[in-house]
């Protein structure tokens, strides 16, 4: 790793929007019609960045905008990572013709109009993760956990091949939890930074497909290669809460969110199906925790209690334990439809609406 350039400490605020400025070396400026490369949300869902075969482009969601964007004339990202709505990004080249490699990792600052940093590796970079005091970046066989404001190294974790760049972080200030694949086939590794606890989640019988945290890192949901259920997991003991069934056929999963009250769960796949389930899970507000350290797994009982819109299940579930484990699935509670020739991303917004961005620019 070769940090380069100075990084100020406190030189972004997560509260600003984005300001224009030119983008400096190398050129930027009009292109040719874009290719989009790649599609990506922010931490609370509010805004989704496009890296383009040109560049990159921010758009607002709620209402819908394109904010701002940068075009270049030679080459473009395939990861663009936001910081909620800060002036800061991570962008790592790829596309057709991209001038940046992908090994390397810049640090942007959109408000300065420079790059403030940046990291190389020997190999492939997978994804890009930021949280306002962490930078991790995640290769197919380890992960980087950097420290924000004097790129420190803090953290390097080892885990089996992870092509899909699979990793996800807690938001809230006084939680850092990280999730990764684990060792093995079908393990999920949960760092409790703040608690300096690891805890080994057995998820699934097949490989890791999909995964997300709520924004406290409390609750944990995945999904498999083989595409069919989803598991929501307690992260401090590994306690499995609730399964709930996509489908029976196999199905590659794209992407898995969760609402921010944690009442519903979005699930995008293959099968050009957006599938919503309803959450059966209690949580405790973040002001329960007034220091990470104080808390337990006897305080932090995310438990399992009626939900007012339950999954419709099978007619023969009273028959559980008898019949196979299929008939007392949870189904989903409702879907939207999109089409098959493309990935789609499912997100929540506010007063319970979903947003659903597309690599085919829809």
């Amino acid at each position: 790793m070769d940090p380069r350039r100075n990084f100020q400490p406190g030189g972004y605020d997560s509260r600003n929007t984005f300001t224009s400025g030119s983008f400096g070396p190398p050129d930027f400026g009009e292109s040719d019609e874009a290719e989009l490369v790649s599609v990506s949300w922010n931490q609370d869902y509010s805004c989704f960045a496009a890296g383009t075969s040109h560049g990159f482009r921010i758009y607002n969601c709620e209402p819908f905008k394109e904010t701002f964007r940068r075009e270049l004339k030679d080459g473009g990202f395939k990861i663009v990572e936001m910081l909620f709505r800060s002036n800061i990004l991570a962008l790592v080249g790829g596309g057709p013709n991209s001038q940046y490699p992908s090994n390397k990792v810049l640090i942007w600052d959109d408000h300065q109009g420079r790059c403030i940093s940046e990291f190389t590796f020997r190999s492939e970079i997978r994804a890009v993760k930021l949280r306002r005091d962490r930078i991790v970046v995640v290769l197919e066989h380890k992960i980087y956990v950097y420290n924000f404001m004097d790129l420190r190294l803090l953290h390097q974790i080892e885990n089996m091949a992870n092509p899909r760049g699979l990793c996800c972080l807690s938001h809230h200030m006084n939680t850092s939890v990280l999730a990764c694949p684990g060792i093995r086939r079908g393990e999920v590794r949960v760092e409790h930074f703040g608690l300096n606890m690891v805890q080994i989640i057995n998820a699934h019988d097949s490989n890791i497909a999909c995964m997300t945290l709520t924004l406290d890192g409390l609750l944990l949901a995945t999904a498999s290669t083989k595409g069919t259920l989803i598991r929501i997991f307690n992260t401090m003991d590994g306690t499995r809460l609730q399964e709930v069934r996509r489908g029976v056929d196999r199905a590659d999963i794209y992407s898995i969110a969760l609402s921010p009250n944690v009442q519903w769960l979005a699930v995008s796949s293959d099968k050009g199906t957006v599938h919503i389930f309803s959450l059966r899970v209690r949580v405790i507000g973040e002001d329960a925790y007034s220091t990470e350290h104080e808390t337990s797994s006897n305080s932090l009982q995310p438990l399992v209690s009626p939900a007012s819109g339950a999954n419709p299940g099978s007619s023969l579930s009273f028959l559980r334990g008898v019949l196979p484990k299929y008939f007392s699935s949870e189904w989903s509670f409702s879907q939207f439809h999109v089409p098959e020739v493309t990935q789609y991303f499912a997100a929540f917004g506010a007063q319970n609406t979903i947003a659903i961005i597309g690599l085919d620019g829809r």
